[in-house]
């Protein structure tokens, strides 16, 4: 079970290399985090974008980009969707972000001739190593789904629980996160919680255990959970947090990434293969391990 972003890259090189095409690629944190990424061997990049540029930033940090393949193309919405075709058509195993905005290439992810969308529902993930957490810490959907449904919630956490499972987390603990651990009828998000709850003991989800709801505080910590008389095997011992909606998700990623200084990495889930959807605030470390997640999702 990997628990430690250090035995993350371990596992993506024990799976890979796997090829991954980034769209506008002349973007140099990306392009050295693919460097990164090639020397762990856990990807063959295929690049495309502007190829003056591309070999412009590649000389300035060093990449070689021999044996790498460079799709030459100048136009930001083409190159997205050149790459995006390179995954649909099986030429790549993962489609990346670079410098492009995210509505541009999810629009070609969704197109329905070239595109990635598969049955589930596209939601985002993002997993922290946490110094004060005993374990790594999945957070979803802090990015995609503004106010999702109570179906939308089920599917985006098991989209999370498939990329556990790709982590050798065979039983992953989801703990449905509200205001507080007490079911109000005048907060639709305890009452979601209550009834993802439900339909984990019933049998409906499998592969994973789901309760809620629960605050924050009781969520991550045995104490609290012990303070507030709160029995549950996923209190204080969550591996998902799946949030009530996007605010909710976005404070908490960047309060763990800003205020605890954790490392992170984040994926796009429930398309037809991994997509690498980075911030450009986010670390050349953030974008390795995100890479190395897709890595593994992709071997499934």
């Amino acid at each position: 079970m990997v628990k430690t972003f250090s035995q993350l890259l371990e596992a993506a090189k024990e799976k890979g290399p796997k090829t991954l095409a980034v769209a506008v690629a002349e973007d140099k944190e990306v392009l050295r985090a693919i460097k990164e990424a090639k020397e762990h061997n856990i990807i063959n990049p295929i690049l495309v974008g502007n190829k003056e540029k591309i070999e412009e930033i590649s000389q300035q940090i060093g990449l070689d980009l021999k044996n790498i393949e460079i799709a030459d193309e100048k136009d930001g919405p083409i190159a997205a969707r050149k790459a995006t075709q390179l995954v649909s058509s099986r030429k790549a195993d993962i489609l990346m972000k670079g410098l492009i905005d995210t509505p541009i290439i999810m629009k070609q992810v969704l197109d329905r001739e070239i595109g990635l969308r598969g049955e589930s529902i596209i939601s985002h993930v993002a997993v922290f190593e946490v110094e004060t957490y005993h374990k790594l810490l999945f957070v979803t959907d802090p990015a995609m789904n503004i106010s999702p449904s109570l179906e939308e919630k089920k599917d985006i956490m098991l989209n999370a629980v498939e990329l556990a499972h790709s982590m050798g987390i065979e039983n992953p603990k989801v703990a449905v996160i509200a205001a507080n651990e007490k079911v109000s009828p005048k907060m639709e998000a305890t009452l979601d919680a209550k009834e993802l709850a439900d339909m984990y003991r019933s049998g409906q989800i499998k592969g994973c255990i789901v309760d809620g709801p629960f605050a924050l505080d009781n969520a991550i910590s045995k104490e609290a959970a012990k303070t507030k008389k709160i029995e549950s095997p996923v209190a204080g011992d969550a591996d998902i947090l799946l949030v009530p909606d996007i605010e909710a998700g976005n404070v908490l990623y960047k309060s763990l990434t800003f205020l605890a200084k954790a490392k992170s990495a984040g994926i796009i889930l429930g398309a037809k293969a991994p997509i690498v959807l980075t911030s450009r605030a986010d670390s050349q470390e953030a974008k390795l391990h995100s890479i190395a997640l897709s890595v593994l999702l992709s071997s499934k």
